[in-house]
């Protein structure tokens, strides 16, 4: 059923502050909005009348049947990979600035998730949940947990502080055990620093506010009792899974509020693309149970093997981290997991490639044994890492969060509703935070040759969890953010904007320092033509070489002469039909002091463009190829990947038809030159070269020919793709009589400029910190307060440019700056795939003696390609411009490129120069 409200002005401000302050994606929007709304129809209160509470949230939400609790508590169904963690901090924040709630008890099904959100709730974690926001940013809240709660209560001082806000974190088992050899549970036990147990002190707070994390995990008997023996005010459960499992039929949750589902989760792209992989034609009748758990087992790594090398290739082609995926294979008991381990580690198993890369994961393990294994499964997002292949029974619960989770085998008997959803659970998080619109990143593999028909006839049903629709209990009638533009003309750079001229937001009223003082319209007319007449000017190479030249005085009277007669021939005439006087306006005392305005304001960026003479070779030089990432192995049959959320097919297949090649490595040279930018004639040699170097690295693991050129032939298009790509940062081009560099500009008049920003955002000063919180969202932003940078106004793309923009505004050495914008330089390079992009610099900077192009860079980033691509290409327009500049008078150019981590309040223009210049 719809349900239609409004939220008062401060909930309003409340919940737009703390979702923008964490960054809240729209399902988390839509819990905090719905508790808002619950707190104010019902506020909390302890003890209160439950069946009067009850009637009122029915009112709202008829869909919640009960509180299921012996207090208000109310259920968040919200799918894996959403962002249950982040959205507690939200309903924490909520509670603590409207309402006063200083005490939050946070239950945990399990030691991984206990020890997790321990590290969530720490402040000196870089997964820090409540980073951002301004309440607790001065002053932190306590974290209390189940290992030291009895140990002074409050780490820092020893004693209980009512006045701050306080985060129990325990795991349920430290609340809900039973007295045993007549003692009763530690948390239970007299505490001499309070008088009383901790278990008592809790129960009463008035204002304690339970969170239950996969709340699902402790609804047995003796959780359920020790929660509402707590007495919380108020309950708050989240879970994936709202049901009981009670016999062969779950038990639904009687207090679920708001319900996202994976269906919604996946079509809204925040998790993976689950599909379900068999083989064609596939009869399991043929296979014995253990010849069936090998084949999908081998199945799965040839799965594995290509999502890694497709990985790989998008990860170098678009200038990312590379993600290493693992495997999981999901075992039936800890003697089974056992069996599976051995028998990869086996030699007739792919040649004994995964002896070292595979590890088991279950109960049994203990003492050493264990820590090793936890410690690698910790690591397994880690490239370093060698494990690839992970066998568990059943205890890889919630709270083991990794993003490279993408191929899995179940071999584990169930039904196909519930195989999907318990396999797909641990592998849906992306690895790079969204969908980067490519099948392979995007995709999650289950390996399920004698499920895939019942699997695929589950997922078609409306019931089903991957085609469930979606039931909010409410209607979502948000009002999206207006935006709002702040433009600056050219004009407006040299004398303000007019005063008839409305200014769209008041927050972004600009103040144009310094401005000329023109009183009369006619004068301002004179400025309008004297920026067409500079724009003429500026193709007038030979007349006009330099921005300096236009303060000389033979050049400023032909700027004269060409404004007066637009004046005396345009303006004038059309003014006269309406006025019968008007105001002669000294037109060449106008030009020169603007021409004055806009040399100081401006930088003259010279338009260069090289040309080759004669003929033009291109061609790759020599290299070694980087066969780390193929490993592929044989495949006897098509593998078909079926989506289970659409109808969509993929297949993993061999081209047999084709299959007529004299030399293995002819199936990869015939697609290389299938490349706009490869010459059979020309590249010949190093297509062999490295099309053999890749089947070197086959023949390394693969034992006869027959399953080299198997997979050759399975994989000749993607191994094509990967030699391509490394191909590209070995790119050369020369010409037989070496090139011309034309200059078609002297400088460049100033560009209108048109920013956009969030509705709600008012003008930033460039000095003043960005919380982190708002730093994800700079690019709505837009800052001011300059001195030195040309235009009032400017945008950044990360706070490491504000950082640099306001380093540049104190720098003693620094003239002026701005942030070009598009096509003010022309610099092209060639990327990694091959094509030809222009590249626009973050910063263009002018000193007494120098000009630099300036690049702050992701450290990480600083030795990526394409970043090494568009430096080379900047570095050659610098020094063609600097030989064009000096020629005429005027300064050296340089190219700067800054790692972000050495943009710091104490460092200098003159020192990062001197360090990165290149």
């Amino acid at each position: 059923m719809e349900v239609f409200y409004s939220l008062n002005d401060q909930s309003k401000r409340n919940v737009n502050a703390i979702a923008s302050r964490l960054s809240l994606r729209q399902p988390q929007r839509d819990s905090l909005e719905i508790l808002a709304h619950i707190l104010e129809i019902n506020p909390p209160v302890k003890g209160g009348d439950l069946s009067a509470e009850l009637a009122k949230v029915q009112g709202a939400y008829p869909n919640v049947a009960s509180f299921d609790r012996e207090f208000v508590s109310l259920c968040f169904a919200l799918a894996t990979g959403v962002g249950k963690t982040r959205l507690m901090g939200a309903f924490m924040a909520l509670l603590y600035t409207q309402y006063g709630v200083r005490n939050f008890f946070i239950l945990a099904p399990n030691l991984t998730i206990y020890n997790k959100l321990i590290a969530d709730f720490s402040p000196a974690s870089r997964k820090y949940v409540l980073n951002g926001l301004q309440e607790f940013a001065n002053n932190s809240p306590l974290v209390i947990t189940g290992d030291n709660y009895d140990s002074g209560i409050d780490v820092r001082s020893g004693r209980l502080n009512q006045d701050e806000v306080t985060i129990n974190v325990f795991n349920v088992s430290k609340i809900s055990s039973e007295v045993r050899g007549g003692k009763a549970p530690r948390i239970k036990r007299l505490s001499e620093y309070i008088g009383q147990s901790y278990f008592e002190y809790l129960a009463g707070l008035d204002d304690l506010v339970m969170i239950m994390d996969e709340s699902h995990r402790y609804r047995a008997s003796a959780g359920f009792k020790a929660i509402n023996e707590l007495k919380p005010m108020l309950g708050l459960e989240l879970t994936a899974t709202p049901q009981i499992e009670s016999g062969t039929t779950p038990e639904r949750f009687k207090n679920v509020i708001y319900d996202y589902p994976l269906a919604n989760a996946i079509a809204d792209g925040f998790v993976k693309e689950p599909a379900v992989a068999t083989r064609e034609d596939f009869n399991a009748d043929n296979y014995s149970e253990e010849e069936l758990e090998d084949l999908k087992i081998r199945d799965g790594v040839v799965v594995h093997e290509d999502t890694k090398i497709e990985l790989a290739t998008f990860a170098r082609n678009h200038n990312l981290p590379v993600v290493k995926p693992f495997m999981l294979v999901v075992a039936k008991d800890t003697s089974h997991a056992d069996k599976i381990v051995e028998r990869i580690k086996r030699d007739d198993f792919f040649s004994g490639r995964y002896k070292d890369k595979v590890i088991t994961v279950h109960s049994n393990q203990k003492g050493v044994e264990s820590d090793e294994t936890i410690a690698r499964l910790l690591a397994v997002e880690d490239p370093s890492e060698p494990t690839e292949i992970v066998v568990h029974v059943d205890k890889l619960k919630e709270g083991w969060d990794v993003t490279n989770l993408y191929t899995i085998v179940p071999l584990r008997a169930a039904n196909s509703t519930t195989l999907v959803e318990q396999s797909i659970g641990r592998g849906l998080r992306l690895p790079y935070g969204k969908r980067m619109g490519v099948e392979a990143v995007d995709r999650l593999t289950i390996v399920a040759h004698d499920k895939f028909d019942a699997i695929i006839n589950e997922a078609n049903k409306p019931g089903s969890i991957i085609r469930s629709v979606v039931r909010i209990g409410k209607d979502v009638n948000l009002v999206g953010k207006k935006a709002v533009t702040v433009s600056t003309t050219a004009v407006e750079q040299l004398i303000g904007r007019p005063a008839t001229q409305p200014v769209q937001e008041k927050q972004f009223e600009l103040e144009i320092q310094d401005k000329p003082a023109l009183k009369t319209k006619e004068e301002q007319a004179v400025v309008n033509l004297y920026i067409e007449a500079i724009k003429d000017f500026e193709r007038r190479v030979t007349e006009v070489p330099s921005l300096e030249s236009l303060i000389k005085p033979e050049v400023q009277e032909r700027i004269t002469q060409q404004v007066t007669k637009a004046y005396e021939t345009t303006y004038k005439p059309a003014q006269s039909e309406f006025e019968e006087t008007s105001t002669q306006p000294d037109i060449a005392e106008i030009v020169r002091n603007i021409s004055k305005r806009f040399v100081d304001l401006n930088i003259g960026i010279p338009r260069i463009s090289v040309r080759p003479k004669g003929a033009v070779r291109t061609g790759f030089k020599d290299f070694e190829l980087d066969v780390i990432a193929v490993n592929q192995q044989p495949v006897d049959q098509n593998i078909l990947i079926q989506h289970l959320r659409t109808s969509d097919r993929s297949k993993i297949h061999a081209d047999l038809a084709y299959a007529t090649e004299e030399r293995v490595e002819d199936y990869i040279v015939r697609n290389l030159v299938d490349f706009d930018d490869i010459s059979y004639d020309d590249h010949a040699e190093i297509l062999y070269k490295l099309s053999g170097q890749l089947v070197a690295k086959l023949r390394s693991y693969l034992k006869t020919d027959e399953e080299i050129l198997n997979v050759v032939q399975f994989n000749q298009r993607q191994f094509a793709n990967h030699i391509h790509s490394q191909m590209q940062m070995h790119w050369w081009q020369e010409a037989d009589e070496g090139y011309d560099v034309v200059i078609s500009r002297g400088y460049q008049t100033f560009t209108d400029t048109s920013y956009t920003a969030d509705g709600n955002e008012k003008l930033r000063n460039v000095h003043q910190p960005l919380a982190t919180g708002e730093r994800d969202k700079i690019g709505g932003m837009v800052f001011g307060g300059f001195e030195r940078c040309s235009y009032p106004v400017q945008k950044f793309s990360s706070d490491s440019e504000r950082m640099f923009a306001s380093l540049l505004e104190k720098d003693a050495d620094t003239k002026k700056w701005f942030k070009p914008t598009r096509d003010q330089f022309t610099i092209s390079y060639r990327d990694s795939g091959g094509s030809t992009a222009m590249y626009e610099p973050d910063f263009v900077v002018e000193t007494d003696t120098h000009k630099y192009i300036v690049e702050p860079k992701q450290a990480s980033m600083m030795t990526d390609p394409n970043v090494l691509a568009k430096k080379s290409a900047t570095v050659t327009w610098c020094e063609n411009a600097s030989k064009y500049e000096q020629s005429n008078g005027g300064k050296s150019w340089s190219y700067v490129l800054i790692p972000h981590t050495s943009i710091l309040p104490s460092a200098t223009l003159k020192g990062l120069v001197q360090q990165y210049k290149g």
